[in-house]
C-alpha cells in the first residue's frame, strides 16, 4: 500500500524484447530506405501539398511512391483510410522482420495496440464535402468504419490473422508511445505471447492543417523547406505536419532468445501522466513530463546517471521546446544527447 508520504515497493524489472521493425515515413516505404536517408543527412525535406493548396501552410512531409497495392488488394484499398494503409504495410514489415511463423503462432495470444490521434481525417472530410454537395443519400456506406480511430489497429488484426486484443490509443502526440506502453504491459501480465504496436496518422487535409495553423502550432518558414523543423533552436516556428506509420514487434524477452530471435531492443520502463495544466500548453514547470520520466526510470530500474540519449518530443515550438529542455535537464543533468525525430527528417541534402 502506499499513501501521502510513503512511496510503493519498485515494481521487478520486465523487458519486452523488440524484434521486428516495421516504418512507411516521408524518408522512404520500409526500414532501410528510410534509415538510409535519415542516416545520409538527406533524409527528406518538406515539400508543397497538392491537397492543401491554397492554405498559409500548403506544405508538409507526405509519403511518396506508397503503392499499398503492393500489400493489399485492389479491392480493399479503395475501402480503407490511408491511415489504415500506412499502419497495414509497416506492420507486415514489422512481423516479417521478426521472423514468426503466422501459421504456428498462437493467435489467441496475439495483440494489436496502435497509437492513432485522429483516425480517418481523409475519409472524414472527403465524406463531409459530400454530404454537403450531393446530399446524405450520396455519403459512402463505408465512412463510419473507414474513419473510425479503432479500424487501423482492426484491419491489421484481420490481415495478420491476430486473434488477442486489438485496441487504439489516442493520447495526441504521445499516442504511438502509449501504445508500446500498454504493449508492453499486456506481455507483462500474461494477457498475450507477442503484441504488433506503434503508431499511424495521416492527417494531410486543409480542416486540420489549418486547425493547427490557427493555433500557431506550424513552423511558418518557406525560405528554406530543408531546414524548416528545428527543435530546440533559437529560431524555430514550430512543427512541419507529416503522415507515416512505423510499427514494432514485442515478446518477452525470455522467449524471444528460446526462439532464437534479433532482438533489436529492450523497452524496460514505461511512464504516463497527465499535467492538468491546458488542453494544447505545457504545464511551464514541466510537472506532468517529469512524473511520466521519473516513473519510466523507476519501472526500468534505471538511475537519471544511466541514460544516455534522450529522444525527445521536440515539437519546435517556443513554449513546448522550453519546458522539455528545462525538465530533461532538472531530471537527468547534462550527461544524455538530445534528439528529435521531427528535426532529423529536414538536414538539407549534401
Amino acid at each position: 500500500m502506499s499513501g501521502r508520504g510513503t512511496t510503493s515497493p519498485a515494481p521487478a524489472r520486465f523487458d519486452a524484447a523488440i524484434t521486428g521493425i516495421g516504418m512507411v515515413t516521408a524518408a522512404g516505404v520500409g526500414v532501410e530506405r528510410s534509415w538510409e536517408r535519415i542516416r545520409a543527412g538527406a533524409g527528406t525535406a518538406a515539400s508543397e501539398v497538392p491537397a492543401l493548396a491554397g492554405l498559409p501552410a500548403d506544405f508538409a512531409c507526405a509519403v511518396t511512391d506508397f503503392d499499398p497495392t503492393t500489400l493489399i488488394e485492389r479491392k480493399q484499398v479503395w475501402r480503407l483510410d490511408r491511415s489504415s494503409q500506412l499502419g497495414m504495410v509497416a506492420a507486415h514489415e514489422a512481423v516479417a522482420d521478426s521472423g514468426l511463423d503466422r501459421d504456428s503462432w498462437d493467435a489467441t495470444r496475439v495483440g494489436v495496440i496502435l497509437g492513432n490521434g485522429i483516425g480517418g481525417a481523409a475519409t472524414w472530410e472527403k465524406q463531409h464535402s459530400v454530404l454537403l454537395e450531393k446530399g446524405p443519400r450520396r455519403v459512402s456506406p463505408l465512412l463510419v468504419p473507414m474513419l473510425s480511430p479503432n479500424m487501423c489497429a482492426g484491419y491489421v488484426s484481420m490481415m495478420l490473422g491476430a486473434l488477442g486484443p486489438s485496441l487504439v490509443t489516442a493520447t495526441a502526440c504521445a499516442s504511438g508511445t502509449t501504445a508500446v506502453g500498454m504493449a508492453r504491459e499486456l506481455l507483462r501480465s500474461g494477457v498475450c505471447d507477442v503484441v504488433i504496436t506503434g503508431g499511424t496518422e495521416a492527417p494531410l487535409v486543409p480542416s486540420l492543417i489549418s486547425g493547427f495553423q490557427q493555433m500557431r502550432a506550424l513552423a511558418d518558414r518557406r525560405d528554406d523547406l530543408t531546414a524548416t523543423s528545428r527543435p530546440f533552436d533559437a529560431d524555430r516556428s514550430g512543427f512541419v505536419a507529416a503522415e507515416g506509420a512505423a510499427v514494432l514487434v514485442l515478446e518477452r524477452a525470455e522467449d524471444a532468445r528460446a526462439r532464437g530471435a534479433r532482438i533489436r531492443a529492450m523497452v524496460s520502463g514505461y511512464g504516463a501522466s497527465a499535467d492538468a495544466h491546458h488542453a494544447t500548453a505545457p504545464d511551464p514547470n514541466g510537472r506532468g513530463a517529469e512524473l511520466a520520466l521519473r516513473a519510466a526510470l523507476r519501472d526500468a530500474g534505471v538511475g537519471p546517471d544511466e541514460v544516455d540519449h534522450v529522444n525527445a518530443h521536440g515539437t519546435a515550438t517556443l513554449l513546448n521546446d522550453a519546458t522539455e529542455a528545462r525538465t530533461i535537464r532538472r531530471v537527468l543533468g547534462e550527461r544524455p544527447a538530445v534528439t528529435s525525430v521531427k528535426g532529423c527528417l529536414f538536414y538539407p541534402s549534401p
